[in-house]
């Protein structure tokens, strides 16, 4: 919720720093039912995928250019950029974060989004794993 906040706030906003705030505030608010260490999880979780945010789309457009972020459902595009967030930061098992993107997706998207993010993510996934697998070259080379 809190990234699709600060999606739908932020990108169009001339006053940043001001629309931050009440997006954190509402926030504060909704996740009120959520423990304190919960609400700042998710809360550093948001803003840290929303940072990386113009990375994520890149990588996006590199695996779906028929299907850039901008045309993208907006709901699909918060969970696409958590998830690819979670599986990069290496804070996450990212196997976890891809079934964790698809539930959300069936939760709160559209009946053709669960496939479309397992899709997409499937990729973002082989294509960390194989990068993870390969050794750094040597600095004495």
């Amino acid at each position: 919720m809190l990234l699709f906040q600060l999606d739908a706030e932020l990108a169009a906003s001339s006053d940043a720093s001001a629309q931050l705030e009440a997006v954190d505030a509402a926030f504060e608010e909704e996740g009120a039912s959520l423990s304190d260490s919960e609400r700042a999880r998710a809360s550093a979780m948001a803003h840290g995928a929303w940072k990386a945010r113009r990375d994520t789309d890149t990588f996006i457009r590199q695996v779906a250019p028929e299907w850039p972020p901008h045309r993208m459902p907006a709901v699909d595009r918060a969970i696409l950029r958590l998830a690819i967030h979670e599986m990069t930061t290496g804070e996450h098992n990212p196997k976890i974060a891809v079934n964790e993107a698809i539930e959300l997706a069936k939760k709160f998207s559209t009946d053709r989004s669960p496939a479309f993010v397992n899709a997409l993510l499937d990729k973002a996934l082989k294509q960390l794993l194989a990068a993870r697998s390969t050794p750094e070259p040597s600095a004495e080379a």
